[in-house]
């Protein structure tokens, strides 16, 4: 098999492929850093790169599996790690000048458990679309459009298959909106459900309570085995929880609930995405949901809400997001804030109560063009302040070629509902299509 078709195949497929011996772990690792060095100088995804370690790596998993072992659910597996999340021995700049020379010792919790299952971590990915330290990232689809939201390198990487899937991290739609615009899956987890420890030292479940860490990948199943990986409570992150991951494969849809919408205060979305919600929702239909068409409750609060987050002058680096720095807030105006936050989390859980799933567009429109305003986070947003688990699966291309997702959310800790929901949509038509990396 050449480079080319092994860095087709899913992670599920590379895993058999090892298991029959049909390919070794340093074959696929060999076809990816190909992949990667062919592709990766037009995306500008991938950011840093340890090629040694990698190979090194990759031996160790086929001296074991000639030894009768197997490392883990993701032996001899190359994965990519957004720059954000510490690996050890490589840079976590967070795309700022003055992170340019910070090397933790450590990986996060996420990363050790990925390399304990026998995945092999080939670099790290840019953040924020461009930024001063390392560029622009640009979208595989078309070179000319933005690949969206902070995990952009992760998915831009992931989908020009220079990574067969890795870790990115969403306060707002960060997983769920790259996802969208580069045409893969991505799974914000529930809240709790992954512990944050070696996350950028500026976010934490304490000052952050949106954000999560979470995996991305070109297909349902390996987006889901990743997230198998990395589930689970730790010490080290007292926000987490001992809460069981069901299996998403057992999961039937026949009787389940299912509220969908595309329209609100916030967001009118063309016809394409309409679309593409609407063969999603056809899609859980068929699979014996009981679909209907109903908007949540004070949706148009979440913009607010996150607004007022970022004005308190404990929200840490809020200067970047706020033009004039973090807002000297009263105490009577923080109260206010958490007691909005609270109505709005309250609101959704009741609502939660009579349906079991919501389905949404990932975002307004598909990828913007550089200097042209994105779709921004009218559907995503709402879920990151409830904590709710979110997966974003591709459904379709606009006219334009450009990928459409859409979001399935459940309520919290149903990740295996979301999950088996979004598999449903992928099966019904959608998926990962593979990149043109066209110019225009």
């Amino acid at each position: 098999m050449n480079d080319d078709a092994i860095t087709r195949l899913t992670i599920e497929e590379l895993l058999a492929a090892q298991h029959a011996g049909t390919l070794r772990a340093t074959d696929i690792i060999a076809a990816y850093l190909t992949r990667a060095a062919a592709v990766n100088p037009r995306i500008n995804a991938i950011v840093a790169r340890d090629d040694a370690a990698a190979r090194a790596a990759a031996q160790a998993a086929d001296a074991a599996c000639a030894a009768g072992g197997w490392l883990g659910p993701l032996h001899g597996i190359p994965l990519t790690v957004k720059d954000w999340i510490d690996v050890a021995g490589l840079p976590c700049t967070m795309g700022e000048e003055r992170h340019r020379d910070r090397r933790p010792a450590d990986d996060a919790l996420a990363v050790a458990r990925l390399r304990a299952a026998g995945a092999v971590v080939l670099g790290k990915t840019n953040v924020a679309i461009e930024n001063a330290l390392f560029g622009r990232t640009r979208n595989p689809h078309a070179l000319g459009y933005s690949p969206e939201g902070s995990s952009s390198g992760e998915a831009a990487a992931i989908a020009a298959r220079c990574s067969a899937g890795g870790l990115g991290s969403d306060s707002g739609g960060s997983i769920r909106q790259p996802a969208h615009a580069c045409g893969i899956v991505g799974i914000k987890p529930s809240a709790g459900r992954v512990p944050l420890t070696g996350h950028a030292p500026f976010i934490s479940a304490l000052n952050d309570p949106r954000t999560v860490i979470g995996p991305m990948a070109r297909t349902v199943a390996d987006a889901a085995r990743l997230l198998a990986v990395i589930a689970g409570a730790d010490a080290s992150d007292p926000s987490t929880a001992p809460v069981p991951l069901d299996d998403w494969r057992a999961q039937s849809l026949r009787g389940v609930r299912v509220a969908w919408y595309t329209h609100h205060a916030e967001a009118d979305p063309p016809p394409p995405v309409v679309a593409a919600c609407v063969r999603a929702a056809d899609a859980l239909a068929a699979a014996g949901a009981h679909v209907v068409q109903r908007l949540p409750p004070r949706i148009e609060e979440a913009w607010p809400i996150t607004r007022d987050y970022w004005a308190r002058p404990e929200s840490l680096d809020a200067g970047q997001w706020l033009p004039d720095g973090p807002a000297r807030l009263s105490s009577m105006a923080v109260e206010r804030h958490l007691f909005v936050w609270d109505r709005f989390r309250r609101a959704m859980s009741q609502f939660m109560q009579h349906v079991d799933l919501i389905l949404t567009p990932t975002a307004e429109r598909p990828a913007a063009r550089f200097g042209s305003p994105g779709g921004g986070i009218p559907y995503t947003l709402p879920y990151s302040l409830t904590g709710q688990p979110a997966v974003s699966v591709p459904a379709g291309l606009s006219d334009d070629g450009l990928p459409i997702g859409v979001q399935v959310v459940a309520a919290r800790w149903r990740d295996d509902l979301a999950v088996a929901a979004a598999a449903v949509i992928e099966a019904a038509g959608g998926g990962w299509c593979d990149p043109p990396l066209r110019s225009a």
